[in-house]
């Protein structure tokens, strides 16, 4: 395989767009069969922010961006950069304000690392989202090899490039491209079950206990005080 891969199955901007009208990364995990949430370190810079969009994945090493100005040069419209650094956190310079604004001016809709990220502010003015394990304003070498869409591991999931990326205020989810179109289907079943769920419990004050959970309880033996 190459290095660097320009070739490979990816979602439609279509699939993408459809994509948005879920409220919540978690309806989406729990549609998946397989895990395709981050780890908790995985924050979004600016809270209540969300994207929607395709992964464009970057390994690079501990402290060097040089593959990643790569990347930024190879973003497309709905791309979200997901950059593994190792977890290595004493250098926010590994990604920055003009690398933000050439991936947005590329169509990019943002980034997710395991690392840290510097001139949150320009992200913000510019609206390109990203999530990290933090910030930190330390410079970055640029001497080293990388990869860019390769198959990675990143924070306990499997991204492949072209691979659906969701990101919300909770967390980031993964949907691996072949399976994108039965769970978005799932999803939007659950998030309309859980829409009725809740207007019952608005309505009359209702919860899913007695519907849903009570026989599990009852087989617990537990021993409860009586009314």
């Amino acid at each position: 395989m190459y290095d660097v891969v320009k070739t490979y199955n990816r979602v439609s901007d279509d699939l993408i767009e459809r994509y948005k009208v879920i409220d919540e990364s978690a309806s989406i995990s729990e549609c998946l069969t397989i895990n395709g949430a981050v780890t908790h370190e995985i924050r979004p810079i600016w809270p209540g922010t969300r994207l929607v969009g395709r992964a464009l994945t970057v390994k690079v090493r501990p402290g060097d961006n040089l593959i990643l100005h790569k990347a930024v040069s190879m973003v497309k419209k709905n791309d979200v950069l997901v950059v593994s650094c190792d977890g290595y956190m004493e250098s926010g310079g590994m990604w920055g304000g003009m690398m933000s604004l050439g991936a947005r001016s590329n169509g990019g809709v943002g980034m997710i690392i395991d690392g840290c990220v510097r001139d949150t502010m320009l992200m913000k003015e510019i609206e390109f989202w990203v999530w990290a394990k933090g910030t930190n304003i330390k410079g970055s070498t640029k001497v080293t090899p990388g990869k860019i869409n390769n198959p990675m591991m990143f924070c306990n999931v499997l991204v492949n490039p072209g691979d659906l990326v969701f990101a919300d205020n909770d967390s980031v989810v993964f949907v691996p491209c072949d399976l994108a179109e039965k769970v978005l289907e799932m999803t939007l079943g659950r998030e309309e079950d859980e829409a009725k769920i809740a207007e019952a419990s608005r309505k009359d004050g209702s919860y899913v206990f007695n519907t849903k959970f009570k026989e599990k309880y009852e087989a617990l033996g537990l021993k409860e005080e009586p009314d």
